[in-house]
């Protein structure tokens, strides 16, 4: 049975990857559950309602497992799920510091909000998708920690290469059940997070610029 419902979270910003897949996939034809951890979710959504696609917006601590597990109760099962929380959010921003500065605390929480959400995500929404057999988890890494890394983010380095170290391991074990399980590694993407010097930076890349959030959108919706 292929369900026609999609959960993406980390999907509150505008103009962020989230947001981008979310609209993707809603063109698709999939009805897509929007998650953030701020009321600004539901502005997404309503964005994509009023564009004629079918979408909810959701509050939820993706860090808890009592509420993903209430988030799995108001949306049901889903076919795709799309793990692209984590780095930072309005409630907690994203943190930089120097790793002889890393309190264990700031540890445990750059390795919670973008590791630990991924893992209770799928941890809760995947034994819907192997009953069915059918299903598509994508997690949004980074090139940073699978493949570079940039002073003062060790934690999220950290959590990225974990991230995909667990893309792979599940890849094995859900593949013989129909479930497919992938990453995707953007580089530097123009969001309303980007720095300036990212942005300078992104103009030796090969192409000149940095990505946009539409380009990563249309690799997760055509996730095999």
């Amino acid at each position: 049975m292929q369900r026609k419902t999609a959960i993406i979270t980390g999907a509150g910003a505008e103009d962020g990857i989230g947001f981008a897949c979310a609209r993707s996939l809603a063109e698709e034809g999939f009805h897509v559950h929007l998650v953030a951890t701020s009321a600004r979710i539901l502005a997404r959504a309503e964005e994509l309602r009023a564009a004629g696609l079918s979408a909810t917006g959701h509050l939820c601590d993706l860090t808890s497992r009592a509420a993903v597990a209430a988030l799995r109760q108001e949306t049901g099962p889903a076919a795709v799920l799309v793990n692209n929380a984590g780095m930072g959010s309005l409630a907690q921003p994203a943190l930089q510091r120097e790793f002889v500065e890393l309190e264990e605390e700031d540890w445990d929480r750059g390795i919670s909000v973008s590791l630990k959400t991924a893992f209770l995500a799928t941890r809760i929404y995947l034994p819907d998708m192997l009953a069915d057999g059918y299903g598509r988890v994508v997690n949004v890494a980074s090139v940073t920690g699978p493949y570079v890394a940039n002073r003062g983010e060790t934690a999220y380095s950290a959590a990225k290469a974990g991230m995909v170290g667990m893309t792979h391991a599940l890849a094995l074990e859900a593949g013989p059940s129909g479930v497919t399980v992938n990453a995707v590694a953007p580089g530097w993407i123009d969001t309303g997070a980007s720095t300036e010097e990212e942005r300078r930076a992104a103009k030796a890349t090969p192409c000149g610029r940095a990505g946009r959030p539409g380009e990563v959108a249309a690799a997760v919706a055509r996730s095999p």
